[in-house]
């Protein structure tokens, strides 16, 4: 369940390790205010730095946009799931070994920076296979890449992600490639990006932190990658987490903190508060049709698996009562809450 803090996040945790798609920018723009609320958190101590499971961008590339947005940023505060699997490939290899290439120029300057060295060729004699996403990958590359996998190579991909985000909506990402590697080869990649933990070591180990602070969008990845590390997390609902996502979130995919957006850095988070169960015995249960909890002028109750709110008041809260409360009904009867229906409210929690 949500926990709380009194102090704002960014004053609890000295490092946010941002996810970018759907928590700083939504394809090409700038989720709203995000910059702004970025710019205070670093402005009051918070080390911000950038995690992406997008192996095709050079870290480079992806400051550059951030830049052009008005994110404060520097190249060396973005860390790719390419980099995250070079690293665990130059754990494997001696230096300057070669590296078989199923993507494109973010692995190859990834496998660079640790030494190794990015082919395509076969006859090079590659010790090892790395995949990741690349727009204008070759049919043939992934055919020779696939056999060396078959033959026994390592082989680390950056992501398992099955869609990504694209201009024409969701897309295949590289966990497409990944099943049909697998399915040919019957073997399976170690996996470097989220939700596996070797992207949070790896931004950890580069930009340094003691007490890091997840923030995403995603349930599937941001989220239950930060309880694969053992980290804190913070949802934000600007991205490709909705209500009905939400609702449904089993144990894993749960948060630390839940907010409407990246102003939740700066405040202090408060958990609802649980409703004694009708009947007898006293608690928070499932008797009698529901649960229910309150905070900030806002209540939630499960009622007849149908989940209903009242009040008025912080958005911020709005998110936390319906999640505690839909949560405490899904783990009680294993059936997520309805939730056809119900407004969410705007920003001014109307």
């Amino acid at each position: 369940m949500l926990q709380t803090t009194k102090a704002p996040l960014w004053a609890a945790y000295d490092l946010a390790l941002l996810d970018l798609d759907g928590v700083v920018y939504v394809g090409p723009h700038a989720v709203p205010g995000a910059a702004e609320r970025l710019t205070a958190a670093a402005q009051a101590g918070m080390h911000l730095a950038y995690v992406t499971n997008n192996a095709s961008r050079t870290p480079s590339n992806v400051a550059d946009h951030l830049r052009a947005l008005g994110v404060p940023v520097s190249t060396g505060d973005v860390v790719t799931s390419a980099q995250a699997a070079a690293r665990l490939l130059a754990d494997k290899l001696p230096p300057g070994a070669p590296v078989f290439v199923i993507g494109g120029i973010g692995l190859y300057d990834a496998l660079a920076e640790r030494g190794l060295r990015g082919v395509q060729d076969v006859a090079d004699h590659p010790e090892a296979v790395v995949s990741g996403y690349h727009p204008d990958l070759r049919w043939r590359t992934v055919v020779e890449g696939a056999v060396l996998v078959r033959d026994g190579l390592p082989w680390v991909a950056a992501n398992a992600d099955l869609t990504m985000p694209t201009t024409l909506g969701e897309a295949p990402g590289n966990g497409a490639l990944v099943e049909v590697v697998t399915r040919y080869s019957g073997r399976c990649p170690q996996v470097a990006g989220k939700p596996a933990p070797p992207l949070f070591e790896e931004t950890v180990r580069r930009v340094g932190g003691d007490r890091p602070l997840v923030v995403g969008d995603r349930l599937d990845t941001d989220i239950e990658g930060a309880a694969n590390a053992g980290l804190d997390s913070l949802l934000v609902m600007t991205g490709v987490t909705g209500l009905e996502e939400l609702v449904g979130a089993p144990a894993v995919r749960r948060p630390t903190y839940l907010a409407a957006d990246l102003a939740g850095l700066g405040r202090s988070h408060s958990a609802p508060d649980p409703e004694p169960a009708p009947g007898p015995e006293p608690g928070p249960g499932p008797e009698n049709g529901g649960t229910g909890c309150t905070l900030d002028g806002w209540r939630a109750e499960v009622q007849d698996g149908r989940l209903r709110v009242q009040g008025s008041g912080d958005v911020d809260a709005w998110w936390r009562v319906v999640a505690t409360a839909a949560w405490a009904h899904l783990d009680a009867t294993g059936t997520p809450a309805d939730v056809a229906g119900l407004p969410v409210p705007d920003a001014a929690g109307r």
